[in-house]
């Protein structure tokens, strides 16, 4: 059941994020999920009454600066973005929950659990947006199950794992790192230039997670 309700917050965090995305760029869209970095310590501090310490919050901050300089080329308010803000309050509570619940438990019993309720709560969320499409081609089947089994139910069953064994808020800093690493094969496979804003972003987040890292070793 705990599972099944960190499976919610997941599956309503991806539909968020969808539907917002579908609505503004891709650029924003990653800057304004990643500020579950500031969502997380909030509800950890009232759900979990975990103490947020002022290197904490430094290192917070400075993640989403980072996360700020490496996605925003332009920024507006709009539904779309409202929508993504959302979805990165889903993934905050998604953290929290399993923060809360996955210590102690099997980590690959309750990554099925969630990530069953996910695709519960997607797949009728998609019936309302077209229903579905099968891959066109083996291109397209095999970028859908490497994503599914590498980049979803592995990294699901680590995360699950880890935060049986560290803060909820070192977490979230953590997992700031997705955008760095996105930027950087973005660079080395998509050949984009790397401007000095992203580069900066990049050393911003890497700091904060180091520091947050060795501060509560």
């Amino acid at each position: 059941l705990r599972a099944g309700s960190a499976g919610i917050f997941l599956g309503l965090g991806y539909i968020f994020q969808t539907l917002g995305l579908a609505r503004t760029g891709a650029a924003i869209t990653g800057f304004v999920t990643g500020l579950y970095v500031v969502f997380t310590p909030l509800l950890a501090y009232y759900f979990l009454k975990e103490k947020i310490t002022k290197v904490i919050w430094g290192c917070v901050v400075l993640a989403t600066v980072g996360l700020g300089l490496l996605s925003i080329h332009g920024f507006s308010v709009g539904i779309g973005e409202m929508l993504v803000l959302a979805s990165a309050f889903f993934f905050a509570a998604h953290i929290i929950a399993l923060g809360k619940w996955s210590s102690g438990r099997d980590a690959y019993a309750m990554t099925v659990v969630q990530l069953a309720m996910c695709a519960l709560l997607t797949g009728i969320a998609s019936l309302f947006e077209g229903g579905y499409q099968l891959p066109p081609d083996r291109g397209v089947w095999a970028t859908v199950i490497f994503t599914a089994v590498v980049c979803t139910a592995v990294a699901f069953v680590i995360q699950t794992w880890s935060q049986a064994h560290m803060s909820t808020t070192k977490v979230a800093v953590i997992l700031t790192m997705e955008v760095v690493f996105a930027a950087l094969f973005a660079i080395i496979i998509g050949g984009e230039t790397l401007t000095l804003q992203k580069a900066i972003g990049g050393v911003l987040v890497v700091i904060a997670m180091f520091v947050i890292v060795t501060k509560e070793s």
